[in-house]
């Protein structure tokens, strides 16, 4: 091919399957996206992409330079990689990513506290609960919470969080227990089996939505009864734990990473070492020791 740019449109193409997906990722119109494409088309007097129902697909000559465009790529981000790494100030762009619970409930002062000081570090925090790609550059580090993170990827290994199972303080003072209702994510629309092992496992469903936040919001509401993450429910004073339950369960590690490449940045070297001090000075509320110790009603 003649540039790199033709790479990326078949490369945005073969991963989208479709020219509006392939524009939405490339950042101009569709018109342009079919446009390069007769273009690579006809440059190779073949097709590189074919027209199927619902999109497209590459052809048997396209799988070969998909192939090439991918180790394109993948140099392409280990070369900007490296440049990154060889920056030894303590300044410049970091991209973070962290569960969007996670910014909210537990670490929203910390990372205040950390962009006011170091005002030379441009902090820019990614909000989303998909593990971002750190071969593809999506972030310089990430902070989640799993039991599996991929190998090659390099940091602090913590602690667990916990969840455990909430409503507001007057739920079941005011709500009569054919009334009463579990607040659940949709995962396949099912009840989930861990209602039967609660206090409550005749409760019928209620609302079903797949945000964390939502199920908090939900229960600060009075809606219903959720299962949560601890560092989430215990420090509101309008939700308690359920009476007679077992203590909260640990459910993943977190982990604070980053790219092997990377790992001697300064700069992604000071956020790395301050995400884990911080979530360290929180790791009662995260395991879930600290009982609010809000009565529950007998």
């Amino acid at each position: 091919m003649k540039n790199w740019d033709d790479y990326r449109f078949i490369l945005a193409l073969d991963r989208e399957n479709s020219v509006r997906g392939a524009a939405l990722v490339l950042g101009v119109t569709h018109s342009t996206v079919s446009r390069r494409l007769a273009v690579i088309n006809t440059r190779y007097d073949k097709p590189v992409m074919e027209r199927v129902a619902g999109g497209y697909r590459k052809t048997e000559f396209g799988q070969s330079l998909v192939a090439a465009a991918e180790q394109m790529e993948a140099i392409n981000f280990a070369a900007d990689r490296h440049r990154r790494a060889a920056e030894t100030e303590l300044a410049g762009p970091v991209t973070l990513s962290i569960p969007d619970v996670l910014g909210q409930y537990l670490l929203l002062d910390d990372l205040a506290e950390f962009r006011t000081n170091y005002p030379d570090i441009e902090l820019l925090i990614q909000s989303n609960n998909q593990f971002a790609d750190l071969d593809r550059s999506e972030a310089d580090v990430v902070v989640r919470g799993t039991k599996k993170p991929p190998e090659h990827f390099v940091g602090r290994r913590l602690f667990p969080y916990a969840l455990s199972y909430y409503c507001h303080v007057d739920y079941l003072n005011q709500v009569k227990p054919d009334d009463r209702r579990w607040i659940f994510g949709l995962a396949g629309a099912r009840r989930p089996e861990w209602v039967e092992d609660t206090p409550f496992p005749e409760a019928k469903t209620g609302l079903m939505n797949d945000s964390i936040s939502f199920h908090y919001q939900a229960a600060v509401a009075g809606r219903g009864m959720i299962r949560s993450a601890c560092y989430i429910c215990d420090p509101d004073p309008r939700l308690m734990r359920l009476p007679d339950i077992p203590p909260p369960f640990p459910v993943a590690d977190f982990w604070v990473l980053t790219h092997p490449d990377l790992k001697d940045t300064p700069r992604i070297k000071l956020l790395m070492r301050f995400l884990v001090e911080a979530l360290k000075s929180k790791r009662d509320l995260i395991e879930g020791k600290l009982n609010p110790d809000r009565n529950s009603p007998s």
